[in-house]
């Protein structure tokens, strides 16, 4: 499988709120790509949709939900930084971005005390976003880098795209620093085409319990609880395809799964993704046979859930 886009896409700054980066390459990758997909689907976009992307294929029961932003920080005063969503902070990791007066390349600096603030040969303008700087790697049955959350959920929906026949893809945006237009989503999908089915395509944790190569995720909690029936229907397909899989049950964590939960529409969900190491960091690792177990699944459910 070639990873060069995604790899294009773990170089892309676009942090909770400022995602208008990775929704224009996805809508150009779109444009360029779509006329070889097997169904051309219905692009909708901009407007109220402002930084998310619906794209509706024949006629949807499901729906997969990818998310465009990553976690990252932003300038506060002085050379204060600000996490934005959960990122890991340690002395020398290099932070890029960009303000009016030009590239920024910086190393964050953590103190005793646990704040953290950037090291630059000039003050950084109040407010800028800053992201890791990406050093893609892809060797020995891993891929490493930056933002492999979500990027590679979002690489997921788009190579999903390509063979999907009756189903809807929806890049949402805001997942990492507090949920936000999956609602919206979610309420539109709902009223205009009846879809209440959602695989939330995006990259959990390695614990003690989902390791590296043993297949895709199937999360049966986090922080929220996915309804029972559905889970069981998701698990039952899995079994009978025999595509390696792992069974996922945490006590935290969360995804554009919870804020459809907490929607006023009758959504049942499941998160469902390849295994990540050195969550939230430069260093994200995800095995390659863990992606292509979560590509294929995805695949079979978009065919088989009812």
């Amino acid at each position: 499988m070639d990873f060069s886009v995604l790899e294009q896409m773990c170089k892309i700054h676009a942090p909770s709120g400022s995602e208008y980066k990775m929704t224009e390459f996805v809508l150009d990758y779109i444009q360029q790509n779509k006329t070889n997909w097997k169904v051309q689907p219905t692009v909708l976009s901009n407007g109220d949709f402002q930084d998310s992307i619906i794209l509706v294929f024949g006629k949807p029961k499901t729906a997969i939900f990818a998310h465009l932003d990553s976690i990252g920080f932003t300038v506060g005063y002085g050379s204060q930084l600000i996490r934005i969503g959960g990122p890991q902070a340690e002395t020398g990791y290099k932070l890029v971005g960009e303000d009016s007066k030009g590239p920024i390349e910086c190393e964050l600096f953590k103190d005793e005390d646990g704040n953290i603030s950037y090291t630059h040969h000039r003050e950084i303008e109040r407010g800028t976003t800053l992201t890791f700087k990406c050093d893609f790697r892809n060797e020995n049955g891993f891929i490493e880098s930056c933002y492999l959350d979500n990027r590679l959920g979002v690489f997921n929906a788009l190579k999903i795209a390509e063979n999907l026949e009756d189903g809807i893809i929806c890049f949402s945006c805001y997942e990492e620093h507090g949920g936000g237009s999956a609602q919206f989503l979610g309420k539109y999908i709902y009223e205009n085409y009846n879809v209440n089915n959602a695989l939330i395509s995006d990259i959990t944790w390695v614990t003690s319990g989902v390791q590296h190569g043993n297949g895709v995720a199937i999360s049966m909690r986090d922080s929220g609880i996915p309804r029972r029936k559905f889970l069981n229907q998701i698990i039952k397909i899995a079994k009978e395809s025999q595509i390696p899989f792992q069974l996922e049950v945490e006590s935290a964590g969360g995804s554009d799964g919870n804020v459809l939960h907490n929607s006023p529409y009758p959504f049942q969900w499941c998160f469902i993704g390849a295994a990540e190491d050195n969550v939230h960091s430069p260093y994200e690792k995800v095995a390659i046979q863990d992606f292509k177990t979560m590509f294929d699944l995805y695949s079979l459910l978009m065919l088989k859930l009812d």
